[in-house]
């Protein structure tokens, strides 16, 4: 049996990151192979991974790849079971290395195939082997929850704590990158969830209408029963609502607010679409003032994006969810 040195097995906890008695007694039952004692402790690494199957991985990290030119975009969702974890900057640096092969690689249309590809940070090895040695490290469930290739020019932002990610699709965005990188993160504030008001759902357009007639029709009528039972009692003083240190004829009132209910019979339609506006606002990125009021002076997204010359074509908002 060859024998097993303190240097062997030093050099083997290096590079795997496993505790001395694990590399020594992998070592020893490897006759001192380096190689096949790293293949032996991924093989037990394995086995633990499937041992941890039923454990929740309910913190993680969105990780994202963006370029402008010559273009291409990617977002991953890497998930484990602590935020300690999750902040680790080996793991940081995993999500980073499959969400760039996703991006530049041949693309991938499951995890799976994605982990089989090479990584970008350590040549020679596959994400797979990137994953497997760090989850053996680790000793924590790791699962490749969700990836997304995005073809052609992006911008992106993500969290500082990866919990909330945006990729923008965009064309002629080069002379405008922190535009781009800005508008990134207005969406990770204000999620819209639409690009144009013409891509919400015409069912959820028709139904708020419908409420927001309903809600003026219920409005006018109150108005309207109150300044008829004011008009049916004796007229009186009362305090001026428009001018608190001032006084009214009760009676005077009541008939002003008749004359606003024929007012907002007659404008009805046009009230409607005004807040109408309102509901595209909080929907539609491209109907919103930009979130950074100091900076962008409340403009909105489709004015600076053409001010710009940059065209907006899509944006993919992801959030760490919760399992």
């Amino acid at each position: 049996m060859a024998e097993i040195t303190a240097s062997a097995v030093k050099e083997l906890r290096e590079k795997t990151g496993l505790p001395m008695m694990d590399c020594k007694k992998a070592l020893t039952e490897s006759q001192g192979d380096m190689e096949k004692a790293i293949e032996r402790l991924r093989i037990l690494g394995r086995k633990v991974q499937e041992k941890q199957a039923d454990r929740s991985t309910s913190t993680g990290r969105i990780a994202i790849f963006s370029e402008l030119e010559p273009g291409a975009g990617a977002l991953i969702d890497l998930r484990c079971e602590s935020a300690p974890v999750a902040n680790n900057e080996h793991f940081i640096s995993l999500a980073n290395d499959l969400a760039q092969q996703l991006a530049k690689g041949p693309g991938a249309a499951t995890p799976d195939e994605l982990l089989e590809q090479p990584s970008p940070s350590q040549k020679g090895t596959t994400l797979r082997q990137q994953f497997d040695d760090l989850n053996n490290r680790i000793r924590e469930k790791f699962v490749l929850q969700r990836i997304l290739r995005v073809a052609g020019s992006t911008a992106g932002y993500v969290h500082h704590n990866g919990a909330v990610a945006v990729l923008l699709q965009v064309e002629n965005a080069s002379g405008a990158a922190e535009l781009a990188r800005d508008i990134c993160m207005h969406i990770a504030a204000m999620k819209p969830i639409v690009l144009h008001k013409e891509d919400l759902d015409p069912v959820l357009v028709a139904k708020e209408h419908d409420v927001l007639d309903q809600a003026m029709t219920q409005e006018a009528e109150t108005i309207k029963n109150e300044a008829e039972r004011i008009l049916s009692l004796p007229d009186q003083q009362i305090q001026d609502p428009n001018n608190l240190e001032r006084m009214t004829s009760s009676h005077s009132r009541a008939r002003g607010d008749l004359k606003k209910t024929e007012g907002m019979a007659k404008n009805k339609a046009k009230v409607i679409e005004g807040r109408l506006n309102v509901f595209y606002a909080e929907r539609c990125l491209l109907e919103q003032p930009h979130a950074n009021q100091a900076k962008y002076d409340s403009k909105k997204i489709a004015e600076l994006a053409k001010t710009a010359g940059m065209k907006i074509n899509g944006f993919v908002l992801w959030e760490l969810s919760k399992e």
